[in-house]
Parts: structure tokens; sequence; C-alpha cells
């Protein structure tokens, strides 16, 4: 469970990408250093497979939107319901076609709960 109310990345989707993306640039770092070019091609293959295997999961609800979340969405285990929608301001979201600003102006309540944490 995540201690603070941001928690960028500590998802699912996050670690998962994260995991994948170690192998890749170890796979890569083994490349440079015995001049292989089918490692570096593999290390960079893998990297190229993280970021897809982390953007995939978030659209299906494995990752959390930036910004502060309720203290029972902080655990990285929570899916995320709101996924379909798409989240504001997410540049993955946005690339797959779910943008919820699109004709839409923020509900009073956003605006005020915004305002409440900034002050803090």
């Amino acid at each position: 469970m995540s201690a603070h109310q941001y928690d960028e990345g500590h998802t699912a989707a996050g670690w998962t990408g994260f995991g994948i993306a170690t192998v890749g640039t170890a796979v890569l770092g083994l490349g440079v250093c015995t001049t292989s070019v089918a490692l570096l091609a593999g290390g960079l293959g893998i990297v190229v497979v993280s970021v897809l295997v982390t953007w995939v999961l978030h659209l299906a609800g494995w990752g959390k939107p930036p910004g502060l979340r309720p203290r029972e969405q902080w655990a990285w285990r929570v899916r995320d319901l709101t996924a379909r929608e798409g989240h504001a301001g997410c540049v993955g979201c946005r690339l797959a076609g779910r943008n919820p600003e699109r004709g839409r102006s923020p509900s009073p309540a956003a605006v005020v709960s915004a305002v409440s944490y900034s002050r803090e």
C-alpha cells in the first residue's frame, strides 16, 4: 500500500512495465558491453514491449489517473473502474481515443476539491 496520496506508477500496470523494462535495459546493456547488434535489437524490442504492456494494462483499469485519490484507492492492487471513460489529462487515454475532456466542463465538486488540496 502506498503511504501518500500522489502515487504515480504505484499500480499493477506501472510495476509490470517497470519489471519488463528492467529486463530490456539489462539486455541492452549486455549488448553494449559485448557489442552485439542482436542483443541491442533484442533489448530495444523488450523496452518497446514494456511500453505497450503498460499501456494496455492501464487501459484495462490496472493503471490509475494522475493526481489525488481517495484513501481506499491508494493500494496498487485496486483496479480503476473509471478507465473505460478515460482519465483527464492522460496521454495514454488520449492516444486510445478516450478523451473525457472533450465537450465537458469540470464539475463544481472537482473544482472545490482541487482548490482545497492546493491550499494544504
